[in-house]
């Protein structure tokens, strides 16, 4: 347990991860580049199944991407390769 910020957590504190950049590459793979200093390769292919992310399918809008929210970090962290 920890508390932070005058509020108790049951888990263990983990350092918090962000995605800091992000490059796309060709065939929907992204060099992203986290807060921790780690260069990792992110496949986007899996995603584009689902309607919030089918618009990455268009090379244009795939070129154009950008750190925002929308994909947790440590989802793309845990789905990436080093």
């Amino acid at each position: 347990m920890y508390v932070k910020n005058g509020i108790a957590y049951a888990s263990s504190e983990t350092d918090i991860i962000e995605v800091q950049s992000v490059k796309p590459l060709e065939d929907f793979m992204m060099l992203l580049t986290f807060t921790s200093g780690e260069v990792r390769l992110y496949d986007v292919s899996p995603l584009l199944q689902f309607p919030a992310f089918a618009p990455l399918s268009q090379p244009d809008i795939f070129a154009a991407a950008k750190v925002e929210d929308g994909i947790a970090p440590e989802t793309m962290y845990r789905d990436s390769y080093p």
